[in-house]
């Protein structure tokens, strides 16, 4: 388990020869493991990185949650969808990636293409188009207008790596899911800090929640 934070500073510690080596190696605010033998780096902004195939990942946007909120009379602030997208773009140009995948749940329900403010929804499009766009078909979204672009799949493999929305019991190693928005809480010197985190063994991972407005 590793959260979402800031740039964290690395504790001294002992170890003994026979040790094993610890699973992930921490970066400044990055972190890096070996997945089925791919190297994978999770980025604070909750997206990961496969830096061999230019493939950045991420996982349970639910866009236009908030509308979907508001239409059963519960009424939040409608700018989720924006910062997502402005955070994902981000990520997008900063680490210069060829191709996107989004792991199911990229809306909040089926209607949320409908409901979305014109110019978040060119610009969505124009990230779709910009890239190889991968949507993963979730169980909040199991149709993805044609109109937005990119291709609509259950499932891809990458290398190694099974990319899909929901984890499956007994999988193989390599396994890359999301659905169960992952979340830690920390507690060290007298306070805690609670935050989405990635969560993995060593031989599967579970992305956290990407979007604004989705915990864990």
């Amino acid at each position: 388990m590793f959260m979402l934070s800031g740039p964290q500073r690395k504790a001294p510690s002992r170890r003994r020869a026979d040790a094993p080596m610890p699973l992930v190696a921490v970066e400044g605010a990055c972190a890096s493991l070996k997945l089925a033998g791919v190297h994978v780096t999770a980025l604070p902004c909750g997206g990961l990185w496969l830096a061999e195939s230019r493939t950045l990942i991420v996982s349970d946007l639910h866009l236009e949650k908030a509308s979907s909120f508001a239409r059963r009379g519960q009424m939040l602030p409608p700018y989720d969808t924006r910062a997502t997208l402005s955070r994902l773009e981000a990520a997008m140009k900063t680490q210069g990636a060829a191709r996107v995948v989004s792991l199911g749940d990229s809306f909040h329900d089926v209607g949320g293409p409908d409901r979305m403010d014109d110019a978040d929804r060119e610009r969505l499009k124009s990230l779709v188009t910009a890239v190889e766009w991968v949507w993963i078909e979730g169980n909040h979204d199991p149709e993805i207008p044609d109109a937005l672009g990119g291709v609509v799949t259950d499932e891809i493999v990458i290398d190694a790596l099974t990319l899909r929305h929901a984890p499956k019991r007994n999988a193989a190693p390599g396994e890359i899911a999301g659905h169960l928005h992952p979340c830690a809480k920390v507690f060290g010197r007298g306070r805690s800090v609670r935050a989405r985190c990635f969560a993995t063994d060593g031989a599967r991972l579970v992305m956290p929640a990407y979007g604004a407005f989705t915990g864990g």
